[in-house]
């Protein structure tokens, strides 16, 4: 894999998938795809439109004409050759995401591996998915809700329309999907994985462009039935209110601010790495980040000396790098923005144990910021409740575990939780009254087959397994 002070080739990229084919983009402007990691021009890709986008609606709806009748096995089928198709082309997505966004191998793979395994998730959920029930001589079926609007963000995107796509096609749906526009390359391997697995024409429309282009086109346009979107909880809102107008349903998966209890039983050791990984996955851009530390405040010297020797195992650097765990930003904007919030942290009072303001040394040609940890942070201080997306730890100090939980709840998110601690009984009794859609004990865990979601400002609805599947479903009563 490329280093970072190896500049590639600049690629071009001008076309969109449509009706099974790679077609020439309708809309004309172009945009500079910058990488993160030196600052150098990667790409120049054009921007789909408005009319690229009603074509991918239409082609969906005709293919869904088709494919709301296909069998469980038809859908099966489909989802083998998708998983197939994804899984040969890991190196080359994680070659993708690495140069263009900076993520770091040693996240990028096995989220891209999780990705080409949501086809196999989904085909497995739907064998156990009853489509049909009935009793006396009432029959309900399951039908599936028409053409799907299906925008992803640039973090990990081609896991994404991978996760999204596996729930669509397992209820039947056919999709007009909106990748982020910074993640062209990504979505360039991801299309050509499709194309191969030889999905039925007009089954998978992929248009990127910018989301008040083609994503308010796929919120506003009748012939979208469902919006299945991850982001921001400043978008999620626009397009639930939007997508009122036109009765879509939705389904949002938006930000966090997870919190990690550490249990005053906790084995430092192991529980601190953890917590260190845990918030600073993939450069901290991302949603499920546990970004606030809850600690016993009989333990926080403890702590704070963890940290310390811990934090040497988690150096920002070149991304391409297996022993790197810390990328750099997305872009310029996103840098800035995380340093306004370290900024703010300092004003408002929290103590920077480590990191801080600027670049790492060395690492000042691109978008990179310190690993950074505050202590001595109060709950409702800036840092504590807006979401960063940096690599920016804050740990509070609790009084007991009843503290602890109000604290772990004192926020307008509630996407993830963790909790630590030696008494694992103890910890399930404290992770049940976490507000959130998943808590994971004593560890970053996974399951595709369990919900993905949130309660308050991190969405609405439900993504994986038989939840996600019937997010894209609508019961119909036959009565006799």
């Amino acid at each position: 894999m490329p280093t970072m002070t190896e500049r590639a080739t600049i690629k071009t990229i001008t076309k969109h998938y449509i009706d099974g084919a790679f077609v020439e983009s309708h809309g004309r402007e172009v945009m500079e795809l910058i990488s993160p990691t030196n600052g150098t021009t990667i790409a120049h890709v054009t921007l789909g439109d408005e009319e690229d986008t009603r074509h991918g609606i239409a082609a969906a709806k005709r293919a869904f004409a088709t494919f709301r009748r296909s069998t469980k096995e038809e859908r099966s089928k489909i989802l083998r050759r998708l998983h197939a198709a994804v899984a040969t082309r890991i190196d080359d997505l994680t070659t993708a995401m690495v140069e263009e966004y900076g993520g770091v191998v040693q996240f990028a793979e096995p989220i891209l591996q999780a990705g080409a395994n949501a086809f196999l998730a989904a085909e497995k959920a739907l064998q156990e998915l009853p489509l049909t029930r009935s009793w006396g001589k009432t029959t309900v079926t399951l039908e599936p809700v028409g053409v799907a609007g299906v925008i992803t963000p640039w973090n990990a995107n081609s896991m994404f329309l991978s996760f999204k796509l596996a729930s669509a096609v397992a209820a039947g749906c056919t999709v007009v999907m909106k990748p982020s526009e910074l993640s062209f390359q990504q979505t360039q391997v991801w299309l050509e994985c499709v194309h191969e697995a030889g999905l039925p024409q007009g089954l998978c429309n992929v248009v990127t462009g910018r989301g008040e282009v083609v994503g308010a086109e796929l919120v506003r346009n009748p012939g979208v039935a469902k919006i299945s979107f991850t982001g921001s909880a400043a978008v999620g809102k626009s397009i639930m209110r939007d997508g009122a107008a036109t009765m879509k349903r939705i389904t949002l998966e938006l930000g966090g601010k997870s919190p990690n209890i550490l249990l005053d039983d906790a084995d430092l050791g192991k529980a601190i790495p953890t917590a260190l990984a845990i918030a600073f996955m993939n450069s901290g851009q991302a949603c499920v980040a546990g970004t606030r530390l809850l600690v016993p405040r009989t333990r926080l010297d403890e702590v704070k000396r963890a940290i310390l020797d811990a934090i040497r195992a988690f150096p920002a650097g070149d991304p391409a790098n297996p022993k790197t765990a810390v990328g750099p930003m997305v872009s310029q904007k996103q840098y800035e923005r995380v340093q306004s919030y370290i900024r703010q942290g300092i004003k408002e009072g929290a103590e920077v144990l480590v990191g801080g303001e600027g670049h790492p040394k060395g690492l000042e040609a691109g978008c990179f910021v310190k690993p950074t940890v505050f202590v001595n942070v109060k709950n409702d201080m800036t840092i504590a409740q807006e979401e960063i997306f940096g690599p920016v730890l804050c740990v509070i100090a609790y009084e007991n575990e009843e503290d602890a939980i109000r604290i772990a709840n004192d926020t307008s998110y509630g996407l993830h939780g963790y909790v630590s601690g030696t008494d694992v009984q103890r910890a399930r009794r404290v992770a049940s009254q976490i507000l959130a859609g998943r808590v994971a004990i004593n560890g970053l865990l996974d399951d595709q087959q369990a919900p993905f979601g949130g309660f308050k400002h991190s969405g609405v609805g439900r993504e994986f397994g038989t939840f996600g599947i019937e997010a894209f479903l609508e019961p119909r009563a036959i009565l006799e």
